[in-house]
């Protein structure tokens, strides 16, 4: 098998396998959630305002937290994900909450084919275009999913995160897309201890070539800032600074660790 060639199968039974561990993980606190905890952070909670009555598209959801978090704040949401474990999941969540969310599974560059809608807004969030190869192809979709005048939101771990070992002791991949990182992993981000080997295949992205792919699809980005933080324990070697804000022990303050991003999909004139 070839990881790059064959990336999908890989990284979807290692998401698959992910998924039976984390729907039942303190990190994603399902019990919280079902009794109406949001799970959606403030950095995304400014950025999406007032949602009632749009319709949101949510690229790469997991097993749909955040889709059925936006549903509960008046939101008419369609989610995404190629793990059929995690989209059976945010199937089932749904039904439990009594939320009308719909979920579709397919492999993102494959979504024309699953979906003809248009949408008030596309989101995505946290460690979801490391798992994509081509990032123009991406942006494509996102604006043909997009209504004229609609808003691509983009909360992203940045590209620097990413430059580090595990341990964030040194440099060990490049902070520029060149060939695909194949690793095997053990544990996972919602439990480092879990008895599981991921076999994975993932793709570092530049700031630059993010905002470059969607400005090459009539996009016009209004919003690029970077954070020093995350709202997530998911890294090694970190300490809460305040309350659900964590940085790298002997790097705080010194690099950003997430960025966010608004991009707004222009009319065409003729």
């Amino acid at each position: 098998m070839n990881p790059e060639k064959d990336y999908i199968a890989i990284n979807k039974q290692s998401w698959n396998k992910r998924t039976e561990l984390h729907i039942h993980s303190d990190f994603y606190q399902m019990p919280e959630f079902l009794a109406g905890k949001s799970s959606l952070n403030a950095i995304e909670l400014e950025l999406l305002g007032d949602i009632r009555g749009k319709k949101i598209l949510h690229l790469q959801c997991h097993f749909g937290q955040d889709s059925l978090s936006m549903q509960r704040m008046g939101a008419m949401v369609t989610g995404v994900d190629f793990s059929d474990k995690a989209i059976a999941y945010a199937e089932t969540i749904a039904d439990q909450s009594s939320l009308d969310a719909h979920f579709v599974c397919c492999n993102l560059y494959d979504l024309p084919m699953h979906l003809n809608e248009e949408f008030d807004i596309v989101f995505t969030s946290y460690g979801t275009i490391g798992w994509l190869p081509d990032l123009s192809a991406w942006a494509k979709i996102i604006a043909q999913f997009l209504k004229p005048n609609g808003k691509f939101i983009m909360v992203e771990f940045h590209p620097v995160v990413w430059m580090f070992d595990n341990e964030f002791k040194t440099i060990a991949y490049s902070y520029f897309k060149s060939d695909a990182i194949v690793e095997s992993l053990e544990g996972t981000y919602a439990d480092r201890d879990a008895d599981l080997i991921l076999d994975t295949v993932s793709w570092n992205h530049a700031l630059a070539e993010v905002t470059n792919s969607l400005t090459s699809h009539n996009m016009v980005i209004s919003h690029l800032d970077e954070i020093n933080y995350s709202p997530y324990n998911c890294f090694q070697n970190t300490i809460e600074t305040s309350p659900q804000r964590f940085q790298i022990k002997g790097l705080e303050d010194k690099i950003p660790m997430v960025y966010s991003l608004v991009a707004k999909k222009e009319m065409n004139l003729f």
